[in-house]
Order: structure tokens, then sequence, then C-alpha cells
């Protein structure tokens, strides 16, 4: 009888994510992974069947992280749209500190999938729609405390909120120095007060 391997699945696939993110799905090898995760290619396609199945290991990893990440931004704040100002500042922060010149993973997995592969494409969507829910509804909580101008539709103004953070983290894969980053925030929070 064969022994199992035992590994920490979660530190795996956080290695994995790395790879992934660096190099992409289809430049991403086998044998990288292996290197990345100390973890020879039976055991990792018995974990996960493929590498396509570590793949959206990683990327539900990503998501969950992202949406949590949300989460706490606008659970720890003092009103709904500190919580979001918050969020998108450390997007910023992030990308200006060097960490996220990879851009965001989510963002990457769009750009490079082709039509054929429409589970990941969903997954992606699942993730992209659970954050602009968040927002839109720290959106209408802000509309309902007075603290979004009466004339701003919470529901355009999530998507304008997405496409913009999308857009920062395209930015952030050309090295951006820090008062460009900085700029664009500003511009990007200005919608939620003027």
């Amino acid at each position: 009888m064969a022994r199992s391997i035992e590994f920490d699945r979660e530190e795996v696939i956080q290695k994995a994510l790395e790879i992934f993110w660096q190099e992409g799905y289809c430049n991403c090898s086998v044998s990288r992974l292996v290197e990345a995760t100390h973890l020879q290619p039976g055991s990792l396609y018995g974990a996960f069947k493929s590498k396509e199945g570590l793949f959206r290991a990683a990327l539900d990893y990503y998501g969950q992280q992202s949406i949590a990440n949300l989460r706490l931004c606008l659970e720890s704040s003092a009103s709904p749209l500190q919580g979001i100002r918050t969020f998108i500042e450390k997007i910023g922060e992030t990308i200006i500190s060097g960490k996220r010149q990879c851009g965001c993973f989510l963002v990457n997995t769009m750009l490079e999938f082709s039509p054929g592969k429409e589970i990941i494409k969903q997954e992606v969507n699942k993730y992209f729609k659970d954050i602009e829910s968040m927002l839109r509804n720290a959106l209408v909580s802000a509309h309902e405390a007075g603290e979004l101008p009466p004339d701003r539709d919470p529901e355009a103004l999530a998507k304008y909120l997405m496409v913009s953070i999308w857009g920062l983290q395209v930015l952030a894969k050309t090295n951006p120095d820090e008062k460009s980053i900085n700029s664009v925030i500003s511009q990007i929070l200005s919608i939620l007060t003027t």
C-alpha cells in the first residue's frame, strides 16, 4: 500500500499562486510548480488532479483573500465610504511598495485565458461580481446615510469603481512611481465626493 504524502495544502496553493501570478498559467510548467511547492508531480496530480486544478485552487484562494480584504476594510471603517477609500488606498500602498508588480491575479487571469476556458472565466467573474456587490451595498448604505451625494447612483458607481480598480491593477504592471499612483487614486476617489 502506497504511503500518502502529507503536506500543508494552503501553503502549496500559496506557493503555486506566486508562480502562476508571476508567469501566467500558459508559461508556467509543471516542473516549475514542482520546484516551487517541493512536491513531486504525482503528489501534485494526486491532490489537484491537474495543472489546471492547482491553478483553480490558487484562483479560489486569491479570490477568497480579495473578498476577505474588502470585507475587513468595510467592517473596520467608521463609514461605508471610508471603507471603500481604505480598500482602494491599500491597493495603492501595495503597488507602491513593489509587492504588486504582477498586477491583480484575477484581472491577469481574465486577460490571459481564451474563450475556450469558460469555466475559469466564470470563476473569475464570480469574484468580480461578489466584489462589485459588496461595493454596491456599501454605496447604498452611504447613500442612505447621506454620506454620498443624492445624485450618485450606487449601481453605476460600483461598476465605475470596479473598472477603476482593474485599471489600477493593470497600471501596477508598468512599475509606476508613487506620485502617479497617488494621483490616480485621488481621481478614483474624487467621484465619491464631488
